[in-house]
């Protein structure tokens, strides 16, 4: 069955779920960590296409999955954007320092031959799927903002002052939004054919900051995607009940949830737009009756309505390929 996903997303069609996972193509794979352990630059790794494809399509070699994610990261843009990019191991991403001017001025077409083999990989894959779609992704303007500011993780320390300074901040974000844009094309152009964008860190924002750093921005990108007629998805992880004023001003034609939101309450609000994930990833490391009840219950509350099956953040490293496969079983299973 091909444009399973599209067809949920755009037609609200509720007569299948489809399934794929954050983070589908990686660390819980052993197959993944054989290539891992030959390639220790992470960056290197996302620009090699040969290898990009590869890992793409090994969990669908592996599961009854209705989608590939391309396999790279949110950082690339910032890479891109000629920032210096590494990952060390227990740390993280580690980013350089920012030189504005350089950042402001890179060419689109210098970006784009910086990230030239992320595209050529996504052609390989797409030559190498059937009846399969193919997501494409980006991070948010925020979490982008956030990363190449603080460079590091925001997850044990990140100063708001360090968003107060306007005259750097402004053209930053304009920069990131415009390079966003063109980093989503070329995806697009190579054959992806549903995009998410992931705001991993827009829960650090308060209410009175979430519209300038999160809304409006990422209404930016996905008007621009819904503007080349490809559905976008996104993931403003964190925000809570804001996940409702989220909808209604950046207008996702999809909305993928964290586990902290109560999948009866969204249901209730969204009036019918098309809903993706909420299973937290740490249930996957309980017992199989845990995870069959969680599994379930969600399947059941999201039974009838356009609900894409997923988790509520990525997987993780610790779940084994078994329970992956358990659970895409328990999906297909539920009439």
């Amino acid at each position: 069955m091909k444009d399973i996903l599209s067809n949920l997303i755009t037609k609200h069609n509720t007569s299948y779920t489809p399934i794929w996972f954050m983070r589908q193509a990686g660390r819980y794979l052993p197959e993944f960590r054989e290539i891992r352990k030959k390639n220790p630059d992470f960056i290197k790794l996302c620009l090699n296409s040969n290898l990009v494809s590869e890992i793409t399509l090994q969990p669908l070699k592996r599961f009854d999955l209705d989608a590939a994610i391309i396999f790279s990261d949110i950082l690339m843009v910032p890479f891109g954007l000629g920032q210096k990019v590494e990952f060390k191991k227990g740390a993280g991403p580690i980013l350089g320092d920012i030189n504005l001017e350089n950042i402001i001025n890179t060419d689109p077409k210098e970006f784009i031959e910086k990230l030239l083999p992320v595209y050529k990989g996504i052609e390989k894959v797409k030559n190498n799927l059937t009846q399969k779609e193919l997501i494409g992704f980006a991070g948010a303007p925020w979490t982008l903002l956030l990363y190449m500011l603080n460079k590091e993780s925001p997850k044990n320390n990140f100063n708001f002052d360090k968003i107060n300074n306007e005259s750097l901040i402004n053209p930053l974000l304009k920069k990131i939004e415009e390079m966003i844009c063109l980093h989503v094309d070329k995806q697009i152009e190579a054959g992806a054919n549903i995009i998410q964008i992931f705001d991993s860190w827009a829960g650090l924002l308060p209410k009175n900051k979430l519209t300038k750093y999160c809304y409006v921005p990422t209404s930016k990108i996905v008007e621009h995607i819904k503007s080349k007629k490809i559905p976008v998805i996104c993931f403003p992880k964190g925000i809570g009940k804001n996940y409702i004023d989220f909808c209604s001003v950046v207008k996702p034609d999809c909305i993928s949830i964290d586990y902290e939101v109560d999948p009866k309450w969204i249901k209730e609000k969204l009036n019918g737009l098309p809903i993706q994930g909420g299973l937290d990833p740490k249930i996957l490391l309980e017992d199989k009756e845990k995870i069959k009840k969680s599994t379930e219950n969600y399947l059941n509350i999201f039974k009838d309505y356009p609900y894409i099956f997923n988790l509520g953040h990525g997987v993780l490293p610790e779940i084994k390929p078994e329970t992956i496969e358990y659970i895409i079983q328990l999906a297909r299973n539920k009439k």
